[in-house]
């Protein structure tokens, strides 16, 4: 049964190459955006399953905005060490605050309007509101949108959002130090030191238990969660989609109770189990016995109504939500499940048809090879379907099609075809050099995508000579800054 669930997986959730193309093409997305006037003084990034390389149906997207010219800081002597460019300072009060949330002190005057309506005075000083901020956020965007926890909920197209508007911080926040300690097995120390520097953001929703809910912030570990899912193998991420099709067909498929249980506390399991090294040797023929440590998890976290923050532990996620008769109704349910073992998966008609699919024969084996469970229709399909992401950040340069087509042939072939990929950035390096069909107003932007894909591909030499012609040709997408800083990543690689 766990070989059949984990060839359904893959074709559901998406083989190692195909989540890798994903998070390629979002990346990829994501270096377009750094290079617009918006991300001058605005960042906006997607985040959340879609981020992580998830594609299940009904999902939404996840977005995280923030300021770069506001700066959270944890301690006053920090203020002289933050960006010159950050000119708004805030200082983050845990004093009266639970776990995991603060108060945002107001220090420098700010000319952000909807931080100046969100202001108010309590004892002499000067706050943020998350309340205030949210409704302003809200009403901005139009009258479709409504809150939903701390974010901005909407549509664009057919496509369902939740945005965050928030405030960043570039230092690691205190109340999370004991988990740098606690990475002794896993992530790696190379992964903790990105996270650190990372430091966390703070979106707009307080503590329902506390004593400022319409005023308190709560510290937001959403990027350095997207690094963890990242390093995950991909054993760990498909576990981790297990999780989220069984909550969302059998625990949560009850219309007449709320949802108390999300992605998120599924996703925090997985990395309690990951980090406690109770998912290891996992292969295809024992995948269920991983769901199995992270469903019991869960029910062990029900039963205490206790589940702890990964990042900092103090903070107990079922707050105000998982307690009294809601927490022992929802612990019977999971505690059925749990008496009927593993069959309680056929209970989602998702996995059910997997295990149809492939009924167990102990004289036949199931054919588990990624390599073999997809065609190459399968992948240019899959690129197709994630080509718009890139396409939305390509509206703001003047980037030729033939250098998006063959930028987009690299990044999705090296995971699968290291021959067609390698042609791919060959005929990428000839179009740009020899110029005859890029026009004057993309040149500058086309030597720079042959940059990035040359430095992918580890050669920073040929990286650096297109950085530096993209350099001398006329700045018509205005993105000098950004160009000399890949060639300071550049020649740091390779040295």
């Amino acid at each position: 049964m766990s070989e059949s669930v984990f060839v359904g997986l893959c074709r559901t959730v998406g083989s190692s190459s195909i989540v890798a193309i994903r998070r390629d093409m979002m990346d990829i997305a994501e270096k377009f955006y750094d290079q617009t006037e918006m991300n001058e003084i605005y960042v906006c990034i997607d985040s959340g399953s879609y981020r992580e390389g998830f594609r299940l149906e009904g999902s939404d997207r996840d977005i995280i905005a923030w300021s770069k010219q506001q700066s959270v800081i944890w301690d006053l002597s920090q203020a002289q060490y933050c960006q010159s460019i950050k000119s708004t300072h805030i200082f983050a009060d845990c004093s009266e605050s639970s776990p995991g949330f603060a108060l945002l002190q107001l220090l420098t005057p700010t000319t952000d309007e909807t931080v100046r309506r969100s202001c108010f005075r309590m004892n002499g000083k000067l706050y943020i509101s998350s309340s205030v901020h949210r409704q302003t956020k809200c009403s901005a965007v139009g009258i479709e949108s409504k809150i939903h926890g701390p974010c901005v909920s909407g549509h664009c197209g057919q496509v369902e959002y939740d945005a965050a508007h928030g405030f960043v911080s570039d230092i690691w926040p205190p109340p999370a130090s004991s988990w740098i300690e606690r990475c002794q097995i896993w992530p790696s120390y190379h992964i903790v030191n990105e996270i650190i520097e990372g430091g966390c953001h703070f979106v707009a929703i307080g503590n329902k238990m506390g004593n400022h809910e319409d005023s308190e912030w709560r510290i937001s570990f959403s990027l350095a969660e997207q690094k963890l899912v990242y390093s995950m193998n991909h054993y760990h991420f498909l576990i981790y989609g297990l999780l989220k099709i069984f909550l969302k067909e059998v625990i949560n498929n009850t219309p007449d109770e709320d949802n108390l249980l999300c992605s998120y506390h599924m996703k925090t399991a997985v990395f309690w189990a990951i980090q406690s090294d109770t998912l290891t040797s996992l292969c295809p023929q024992n995948i269920l016995e991983g769901f199995w440590v992270c469903f019991k998890l869960i029910l062990k976290w029900v039963y205490k109504g206790y589940c702890p923050n990964f990042f900092i532990p103090e903070n107990n996620m079922y707050l105000a939500k998982i307690f009294g008769t809601t927490q022992k109704n929802l612990f019977s349910r999971l505690y059925g499940l749990y008496g009927e073992g593993l069959s309680c998966l056929l209970k989602s008609s998702t996995i059910k048809s997997y295990i149809v699919k492939f009924p167990y024969d102990p004289n036949c084996s199931i054919d588990t090879d990624e390599n073999t469970l997809f065609s190459a229709e399968d992948f240019d399909l899959e690129v197709y379907d994630n080509i718009w992401t890139v396409q939305n950040k390509q509206l703001y340069l003047r980037i030729p099609s033939l250098v998006l087509f063959h930028m987009l042939e690299f990044l999705c072939y090296r995971h699968t075809d290291i021959l067609s990929s390698q042609k791919a950035l060959e005929d990428l390096h000839v179009l740009v050099h020899q110029g005859q069909m890029i026009h004057e107003e993309s040149r500058d932007i086309s030597w720079q995508i042959l940059g990035i894909c040359q430095q992918i591909s580890e050669n920073y030499q040929a990286a650096l000579y297109a950085y530096l012609q993209s350099l001398t040709v006329d700045p018509c997408n205005s993105i000098q800054t950004a160009t000399l800083v890949r060639i300071l990543i550049a020649i740091a690689a390779s040295q």
